[in-house]
């Protein structure tokens, strides 16, 4: 039994959420709009404000996507109403970050700076040039991104220099030992 995908998703005033045939699902907020096309074999239902996900039967695959579709719903009514943010800081000698116009620039200890263009519908923001703040909508979309970010230099356990997330836990290991 699905425990997720039987709670209600509450949706705000500001949100309204249009469910079409085959289970189209358009939320638009104060942030934006999103849209999504949901499996037609489970039961969305809007009453007064909550919305409900329901599945016909208690087949395998349904039973799977059943949790899944409620949570990829509460996250797209979030995204437009409240937003998502990642929060990354860069550690090392020289590593910084910087925007030029569309694209992210990074330093980051290579021969070559580092330029990566911003998705659409992505905010970044550099308030000091060794921390970036990833902000938008789509939970997916800036997750993905920050994460992309991290790849390029992740933190290593010895110094502990590389990009990581603000708050993140990085275990370090002891160096050599001279004898």
């Amino acid at each position: 039994m699905s425990r997720i995908g039987n709670k209600v998703i509450q949706v705000p005033a500001s949100v309204t959420v249009d469910i079409n045939e085959n289970n189209f699902v358009t939320v638009k907020g104060p942030k934006g709009q999103l849209e999504f096309q949901f499996n037609e074999n489970l039961i969305l239902s809007l009453e007064e404000g909550s919305l409900k996900v329901a599945r016909p039967n208690d087949e395998r695959f349904i039973k799977k996507i059943h949790g899944t579709t409620r949570a990829l719903l509460a996250n797209m009514i979030h995204g437009v109403s409240e937003g998502f943010k990642k929060q990354l800081e860069i550690i090392g000698v020289g590593y910084r970050a910087q925007l030029q116009g569309s694209k992210l620039v990074l330093a980051l200890g290579f021969s070559h700076p580092v330029e990566l263009d911003i998705p659409a519908g992505l905010t970044v923001e550099v308030p000091k040039n060794t921390e970036l703040t990833i902000s938008g909508i789509d939970k997916q979309l800036v997750g993905e991104f920050s994460a992309n970010i991290r790849k390029l230099r992740k933190p290593e356990p010895y110094k502990g220099k590389g990009i990581r997330y603000v708050g993140e836990y990085v275990p370090r290991k002891a160096g050599k030992t001279a004898k």
